[in-house]
């Protein structure tokens, strides 16, 4: 890790955003369900939120490393990078990819705010993280694609301008690798909805603002296919390893946040005329999680590292984000345990940073994924798959 001053002034700077967005903010927005609009807001103007976008385009300029620490801080303070996160790791598709012409067109609006790009549409009901089977198609005919199919858990769709589609364009049976054929769409839902797709909100144990998607003969112009068409897999792919250490980073965010919790409780509960931080069944899984949790940071670090030096990644992203996620659900129980029933009262923030941070075992890669990927691509043991 370098440049500890930026790194520094970075955590300050977004820990002095989130004292005006407390644990009552939150809680409240979790009772009903509600997108934290004035807390993205804040933070848009702020400019954290253009951390990956090149200067020239009016971004900051920053590395994954840099955008990592916004997001962790965030999760430490108590809320919830996930209303957002989005817009950082979907920089890479289209930064990496997209033509000129689109980069000078969303990428200044995308900075200044007038934009969001918070929409990331992949993942689909019958497939999974098979992706290489989607179903959602897209036919060019004249100048434009025409979209048909379905996506599910596509979290800020309805809050977000632009989303990144991934489509099929080319039928499975005529391509010669399942991975080929499919494309990458740039979709400005603001024409889209009402055209052709259709948004519905899925409740779920988290407020995640997450939605179902239904394309029928959506119309997308030509010339928002981002790069070459058939090659949007690996495009999609180039996003995943930022998508991987950034989520890493929010667990990171969270295990801090729920050791220290639990460790102030401990000094503070007194049970017997002993506060039960002196008792080491009480003293053992703080230490544990915390431990653990500083194994992952390191190896948060090391994956964005990489990544920003431009060496491949894949499987120190992937090892972070599951030590990551390991280590935040390692320290959610410790706390839980430590408060008692206290844990389970909305009022003390436990119960809802609890059920946030249980999404990362699932996703955006489950756990069970990632051991197969270093089974089968670092120790050379068959697939399973």
């Amino acid at each position: 890790m370098k440049n500890n001053t930026l790194h520094d002034e970075l955590r300050q700077g977004v820990r002095a955003i989130c004292k005006n967005f407390p644990d009552s903010y939150w809680r409240e927005l979790d009772a009903q369900h509600a997108y934290p609009e004035q807390f993205v807001n804040a933070l848009t103007n702020s400019g954290y939120l253009t951390a990956l976008i090149p200067e020239e385009y009016s971004g900051a300029g920053l590395g994954i490393t840099e955008a990592s620490i916004i997001l962790e801080e965030i999760n430490r303070s108590g809320g919830n990078a996930g209303a957002c996160h989005a817009q950082m790791y979907t920089m890479g598709t289209l930064l990496r990819h997209g033509s000129d012409k689109q980069k000078q067109e969303y990428l200044p609006n995308i900075s200044d705010g007038s934009l969001r790009l918070q929409a990331f549409g992949v993942t689909e009901p019958n497939t999974g993280t098979d992706t290489t089977q989607l179903k959602t198609t897209a036919v060019r005919k004249g100048d434009k694609y025409v979209v048909n199919g379905q996506k599910v858990f596509i979290s800020r769709a309805e809050h977000s301008d632009l989303m990144i589609l991934l489509v099929r364009t080319t039928p499975l049976d005529q391509v010669k690798k399942r991975t080929e054929g499919l494309s990458v769409l740039l979709v400005d839902l603001r024409d889209a909805v009402g055209n052709g797709l259709t948004i519905r909100p899925i409740r779920t144990m988290m407020n995640h603002a997450t939605t179902e998607l239904f394309f029928e003969d959506l119309e997308v112009p030509v010339e928002n296919l981002i790069g070459e068409e058939g090659k949007g897999f690996r495009y999609i792919l180039d996003g995943m390893n930022a998508e991987r250490i950034l989520i890493a980073s929010e667990c990171i965010g969270d295990g801090k946040w729920f050791v220290e919790r639990a460790t102030n409780y401990a000094n503070q509960r007194v049970v017997f005329q002993r506060p039960i931080g002196q008792n080491q069944g009480v003293q053992f899984p703080i230490a544990r999680a915390y431990v653990n949790v500083e194994a992952a940071d390191l190896m948060r670090f090391r994956a964005a590292e990489l990544f920003d030096a431009g060496q491949k990644c894949g499987t120190e992203a992937n090892m972070a984000k599951l030590l990551a996620a390991d280590a935040s659900w390692e320290a959610a129980n410790a706390a839980l345990q430590t408060h008692g029933g206290f844990g389970f009262a909305e009022e003390y923030d436990i119960e809802r940073k609890f059920r946030e941070t249980r999404l990362y075992q699932v996703a955006p890669i489950s756990t069970n994924l990632i051991l197969s990927f270093v089974s089968e691509h670092v120790l050379g043991l068959p697939r399973s798959y």
